[in-house]
């Protein structure tokens, strides 16, 4: 649907808010230190228009959180639409996931996930319930693909095969692990590929 002039300005108003936002809560002092007045002044918009969008600070911070995870899930499935043979499309996806990680204060990352476990927010609740299924479904596609090439080995089922993407996911999430294993991309996904490899024997 196009926009006319007006919801155009509209809505450059809002990624700006929005991406002025994000900025400063992607820092040490995370959402804890953010005030309109800051997006205020690194925005240059009017206390009155981003009250307007947003009522008030905690729909900001909401609205932010949920950009943030919708650009996530969006880029994981412009991978999966390429249709790259199955060791591609795994190492494309962990570097995606590394490159969303590495763009973030490690403050960001404890204040979503303390925003998504703490906070009566059901949007929230639900967009990571359908974030965190997407992801099964998207894994569980790959280790498919991985069957056909004869790259994953026949004896693993698909429940299986998901509890094993579902541990490592969980491992990595935690705040003392992800982190350190940034710089580990590659061994992480050659380890992956081997692990559920048929046997050469």
């Amino acid at each position: 649907m196009l926009m006319n002039g007006f919801e155009k300005r509209s809505e450059e108003k809002r990624k700006q808010i929005l991406a002025t936002t994000f900025s400063l809560m992607n820092s040490k002092k995370g959402t804890e230190g953010l005030t309109i007045d800051e997006v205020v002044k690194q925005s240059g918009i009017s206390k009155a228009t981003i009250f307007k969008y947003f009522d008030r600070k905690e729909n900001l911070i909401h609205q932010v959180f949920m950009q943030f995870m919708t650009d996530m899930a969006d880029s994981a499935k412009k991978i999966m639409a390429e249709e790259l043979p199955f060791e591609e499309t795994l190492i494309a996806m962990s570097q995606n996931k590394i490159r969303y990680l590495e763009r973030i204060e490690h403050q960001f990352y404890l204040d979503l996930m303390a925003y998504y476990t703490k906070k009566n927010d059901q949007e929230f609740s639900l967009l990571m319930e359908a974030y965190t299924q997407e992801s099964f479904h998207i894994m569980l596609d790959i280790f498919h693909r991985g069957r056909k090439e004869g790259k994953v080995d026949l004896r693993y089922s698909d429940e299986f095969l998901i509890l094993f993407f579902q541990a490592l996911v969980e491992g990595i999430s935690n705040p003392k692990i992800y982190d350190k294993i940034l710089p580990y991309t590659a061994e992480w996904t050659e380890v992956l590929v081997k692990g559920i490899a048929p046997n050469k024997q």
